[in-house]
């Protein structure tokens, strides 16, 4: 009989290796998928990035909001995972039919990290496949919104070559309190 020890160098080896980073679009959450994407929401929400929500709701809403999202065909989940468990999400609005006007560009939205997978690359990850969805779907300029507090997703779209075009001084209400927003735009 072999028994076999784990030595502190084996320890250390699957610790100091490099996470595994996935980013794909999505047309179906399985259960464990709603699990993971509910359970990321809430926590960005509670670290202040809930895409607007400023508390979280009830499992129930948080678990028919993302099922509405498969349902409405203008809208592309895009995910990120974190070692395979969904760490965070986007997703392109197009415009609608009738806006023919504005048929070149597509909106980024809903964009959010849980804290424990900030720092690794997934932001950047999450943008780039938008951006390629967007640029395979016809078109060429990426729009978005952010509130003026969100600094580490600031940073981040400045990073991947967004433009701030515009400030909103009353763009969220949180706590009683205005909280101004930043628009941004990219062509691709």
């Amino acid at each position: 009989m072999n028994d076999e020890f784990i030595t502190s160098d084996k320890i250390l080896t699957s610790l100091s290796r490099e996470p595994i980073l996935t980013v794909e679009t999505l047309d179906d959450l399985d259960a464990s998928d709603l699990s993971e994407i509910c359970d990321a929401t809430e926590e960005a929400i509670q670290a202040g990035g809930g895409f607007g929500w400023v508390s979280p709701p009830s499992r129930s809403v948080l678990e028919n909001y993302w099922r509405g999202v498969l349902l409405i065909p203008d809208r592309i989940l895009i995910i990120g995972k974190l070692d395979h468990v969904i760490a965070g999400s986007c997703q392109i609005l197009k415009p609608p039919q009738n806006n023919e006007a504005q048929a070149f560009s597509c909106q980024l939205t809903t964009f959010f990290l849980a804290p424990w997978a900030r720092g690794y690359g997934m932001a950047s990850k999450l943008v780039i496949e938008a951006e390629n969805y967007a640029k395979s779907d016809g078109f060429n300029t990426i729009n978005l919104d952010v509130r003026a507090t969100q600094d580490r997703a600031i940073q981040s779209f400045e990073t991947l070559g967004f433009t701030k075009i515009g400030t909103h001084p009353n763009y969220a209400l949180i706590d009683g309190e205005y909280v101004p927003g930043y628009y941004f735009t990219k062509q691709i």
